[in-house]
């Protein structure tokens, strides 16, 4: 099933990490009106921020809006096998206090080693906030939104918070939101849960192979290509607009063709 209009008029990609735009939105990104790129420091990798500064620099896109907001270190901290959703994306387990206390110990530690400057959790609510309060006047009805899938593409929080606090957006300022069908075997278990009884209408779009390499090296010569290098893209994407939440049937059928990888 396709849609009968333009899905790039008034397009706005919102991703969390820079390279994000390009990994899952690159049949859209070059027509896009503006890329909003969330997260510049990541306190696990100190200089981060200056290397993705640099690439962002040289991006091959006119009007990319930059939030510079810090990354929680989320990642891996949800059960991906069972998740829960929570009100700032996903629960979190036991990994998270492990990493707190780890990074307390660290910093009572007479050595230079990276740490999280506070608790996991908090920051993570935190950005969530933060994510909304930021993008609110940067969005308006007109426009045709994408951003990460409920299932977070191949199971990252971050990507989960991002495309929540666009959700709450959505209901708010009443523009269409658009999700794409990037899946891992990691994220199918949350996926799963979007499934339908009925096909979705979706949208399949060709990927801009030369311009999506184009934009991979701007971050590759930065040394802040955070995928694969082998990397290969799909050919096409297909975007559906975002489910109002999960299902709660007992049979699920339908979602959309799945560009499926492993993580």
């Amino acid at each position: 099933m396709t849609l009968d209009f333009d899905l790039c008029t008034n397009a706005v990609i919102v991703a969390a990490h820079p390279d994000d735009e390009i990994l899952w939105f690159s049949s859209v990104m070059r027509q896009a009106e503006k890329v909003i790129i969330l997260y510049r420091d990541f306190w696990a990798d100190p200089g981060i921020g200056e290397r993705r500064a640099e690439a962002i620099s040289n991006m091959p896109h006119p009007d990319v809006i930059w939030m510079e907001m810090t990354e929680a270190g989320s990642f891996g901290c949800a059960d991906w096998s069972s998740p829960t959703i929570s009100s700032s994306g996903l629960g979190f387990t036991s990994v998270a206090t492990l990493r707190d206390l780890k990074s307390r110990v660290v910093k009572a530690l007479p050595i230079s080693t990276p740490a999280a400057p506070g608790p996991i959790r908090r920051a993570y609510e935190a950005n969530f906030k933060e994510s909304v309060e930021r993008l609110r006047p940067l969005l308006d009805r007109e426009m045709n939104v994408f951003t990460h899938n409920p299932w977070g593409e191949y199971g990252h929080e971050d990507h989960v918070q991002c495309f929540r606090a666009l959700d709450m957006l959505r209901k708010e300022i009443g523009f269409k939101l658009w999700v794409s069908n990037y899946c891992s075997d990691r994220a199918l278990p949350l996926a799963q849960r979007y499934f339908q009884r009925q096909p979705v209408s979706f949208m399949r779009l060709p990927t801009n192979i030369p311009y999506a390499r184009e934009v991979a090296q701007a971050y590759i010569d930065a040394d802040c290509w955070t995928w694969d290098d082998d990397w290969c893209w799909f050919e096409d994407e297909c975007f559906m607009e975002a489910p109002l939440g999960p299902s709660m049937q007992d049979q699920q059928r339908h979602l959309l063709p799945l560009n499926f990888f492993k993580a």
